[in-house]
């Protein structure tokens, strides 16, 4: 229940505009304003018990306690590192940011590009900061983290051996935003350690959250140089990286100076004059601030010459910072693939730039229930979450061949996975699947589409892998019409929460689709007229002198019946199941059943038999999880993915399966409840004013 309630106030919160990039998520409850004036007020530094300079906060395994790769680190102030530190000296530029002995390589390129554009920068580094005004040992950065910006509050207290920074760090070493960004980036992701290893797109992401989309170089689109240009013109920011085949690849110069397996940020697009022809040029950065290409249009190379002074002068670069020219077509040879993070409207003002519409939806993938697994898995492939795309208007500028077509990117994140990696987890594999959407379901948003349409229809386009990555993301282009979008793990049942969007051309309607709640159990209508003399009898002996039957003789009856049966199987019905029964059909408040009302309940219970061992197809005696969501269907209720979560962590053994006590449990308990709001929902609005008092009447029943 905690879990539920914390989800709704996170829902009401997001409703009110919490998480936005003007009011964002306080990490842990840390207020950087607060704190920072509690440490001026007491002429103290601030020292952050959220996250220690301990070996922990370093990492796990190879950074971890006991590992030689942390002796003789210390943890030391920049006011202790240098007699004039600066927290951004003339600007924040590429050049402030040098990687050291952390494989983050994937990070630094991120936050190199993100160098290039003042205004996105300025949402992850808030103004205002620095080590002179207002100094207190205390700083704060702005990340996005699966849909919303958190505000993260670190000390300045950063890990250091002989009194040089242990990773990132400036060029001339005096200049610390990047260290203190890298450390606030680290905390939200539980340690230094976990920011091993990524994609530059997942840094893109959360330092914007834009959308971001991977181009193979293998393979290119036809139109890649000028979606480039696009690109860095809409602020957006581009990555790129060379493949390894080895472990012993890793890192490894080649004769040309490029560093394989390492995450480098595009940084410009030009086309100069040469000779008689047009150049197509890429400008790259490698975030060590050194080694960089000596091939055609490196810094000293002949081509320069040859153009014009002008160009030369606009775009030649002679000094060893890592960053270089090259031409197009050895960037698509040497290069293994390019990553573009697209930026979401609100990142970008001015009319000049083209924005992207974006919808967005949070959902789980639970065992049992909604984790169905990909499209292998017939059986299950339903049971995953189901979103609808309506594209209507078509693009305005659609590429050659591609006429009235709609552009989107879907992506799809799996939550908080680097986090845990501490504790030995790591990412599911995961991707998606769009179908068109039949037109009997045109314009229908609360129909869950079941098994039998994903056993007759194809699909129209699906991501081009399943992969273990926090996102799986495809740039597509498909007609107007409907389109249900199928997101899944690879194997069924496996848990996760995801975060799904979609960035657009056009205006697009997205929205998840999901049966609806409601409750069409027919009223079972018997007098006492109707019983018949044998079941007067029965009931005669069974209730006893009071000719009633308590919830304790219910249980006794109950598990004597069905311990003579093989074909199903029970552990016997509980007091707390047999009390519900009663409490929903005891109408004259005595804690028990009258005749009238004990047969209305026996006739339920052989409804639920005969309901029971129809669902159960193969015989085992017992419900699986997805037998038992087509059976309560077919009890009379409909209801949507998150009920169904509740049900199966409720009532399901380890192994998800249902036996019968708890079938019927689940049943009686949902009537009742229906019943209950209808009870009180006294004009049928659907909704229902409870006191504190009242509220905890119902919940105790």
């Amino acid at each position: 229940m905690p879990g539920i309630a914390e989800k709704l106030q996170h829902s009401r919160e997001k409703s009110q505009g919490i998480g936005t990039n003007s009011h964002a998520v306080k990490y842990l409850n840390q207020d950087f304003e607060a704190l920072r004036r509690s440490c001026l007020e007491n002429g103290r530094l601030f020292e952050d018990d959220c996250f220690e300079p301990l070996p922990t906060s370093l990492g796990y395994d190879e950074l971890g306690p006991n590992s030689y790769k942390v002796r003789g680190v210390e943890w030391k102030r920049p006011t202790e590192l240098c007699s004039n530190p600066k927290f951004i000296d003339e600007g924040a530029t590429r050049t402030d940011i040098c990687q050291g002995a952390l494989g983050d390589c994937w990070l630094l390129a991120a936050i190199a590009s993100l160098t290039l554009n003042k205004q996105v920068l300025s949402r992850v580094v808030p103004h205002g900061q620095s080590f002179e005004e207002n100094y207190a040992g205390i700083f704060h950065f702005e990340f996005w983290q699966f849909g919303e910006w958190v505000d993260v509050v670190v000390d300045d207290r950063l890990p250091v051996r002989d009194d040089e920074l242990l990773f990132v760090h400036s060029k001339d070493g005096a200049e610390f935003w990047s260290a203190l960004l890298e450390k606030a980036y680290a905390k939200i992701n539980g340690c230094y350690e976990a920011l091993s290893g990524g994609s530059t797109t997942e840094g893109f992401e959360d330092f914007t959250g834009g959308i971001a989309e991977k181009h193979e170089l293998s393979n290119p689109d036809p139109h890649l140089f000028k979606i480039i240009g696009k690109a860095l013109k809409r602020g957006s920011l581009l990555g790129c990286s060379i493949d390894i085949t080895s472990a012993s690849d890793s890192e490894a110069v080649t004769y040309r100076k490029l560093v394989k397996g390492h995450a480098y940020s595009v940084t410009g697009a030009e086309q100069v004059e040469y000779g008689r022809d047009m150049v197509q040029l890429i400008r790259i950065r490698n975030p060590w601030g050194q080694v960089e290409w000596n091939g055609a249009w490196s810094d000293n190379s002949s081509e320069w010459e040859c153009v014009s002074s002008e160009d030369k002068e606009r775009l030649r670069n002679r000094s060893e910072d890592g960053e270089f020219w090259m031409s197009f077509s050895d960037f698509l040879q040497q290069y293994s693939r390019l990553e573009i993070c697209n930026l979401t409207p609100d990142a970008l003002t001015g009319d000049e730039y083209k924005k992207w519409a974006e919808s967005e939806f949070e959902d789980t993938w639970r065992r049992g229930v909604s984790a169905g697994g990909c499209r292998n898995y017939a059986n299950s492939f339903w049971m995953n979450p189901q979103f609808v795309i309506k594209l209507d208007e078509v693009d305005d500028d659609p590429d050659d061949g591609q006429e009235d077509l709609c552009t989107f990117i879907v992506g799809l994140m799996q939550k908080n996975k680097r986090r845990m990696k501490k504790i030995g987890q790591d990412m599911e594999t995961i991707g998606f699947a769009i179908y068109e959407l039949p037109e009997e379901h045109s314009g229908k948003r609360q129909v869950h589409l079941k098994k039998n349409f994903f056993l007759y229809n194809r699909s129209e386009a699906r991501s081009e892998t399943f992969i273990n990555l926090r996102e799986v993301s495809n740039r597509l282009c498909l007609p107007p019409g409907e389109y249900l979008i199928v997101p899944s793990t690879f194997e069924p049942n496996k848990n996760g929460d995801f975060y799904m969007r979609v960035f657009s051309e056009k205006q697009a309607d997205f929205q998840e689709i999901d049966d609806p709640v409601d409750c069409h159990v027919e009223e079972i209508d018997i007098d006492e007229d109707d019983i018949c003399d044998r079941f007067q009898g029965l009931f005669g002996q069974l209730a006893g002198h009071d000719a009633e039957i308590s919830a304790f003789e219910l249980q006794r009856i109950l598990n004597r019946v069905v311990a003579r049966r093989d074909d199903i199987k029970t552990d016997g019905f509980s007091l707390t199941t047999c009390r519900n029964m009663v409490n929903l059909l005891d109408k004259d408040g005595s804690g028990k059943l009258g005749v009238v009302e004990f047969r209305i309940l026996w006739t339920k219970i052989e409804k639920f038999l005969d309901l029971y061992k129809e669902r159960d197809a193969d015989q085992s005696g017992c419900m699986s999880s997805s037998e038992m969501r087509m059976a309560v269907e077919a009890a009379g209720f409909s209801l949507n993915n998150p009920l169904h979560q509740i049900i199966t962590a409720r009532y399901s053994e380890p192994c998800l399966t249902i036996d019968f006590d708890n079938f019927v449990c689940c049943l009686i308990r949902l009537e009742s409840l229906f019943k209950t709001f209808k009870t009180l929902d006294k004009n049928g609005s659907g909704e229902i004013t409870l006191s504190f008092f009242e509220w905890l009447n119902v919940a105790m029943l």
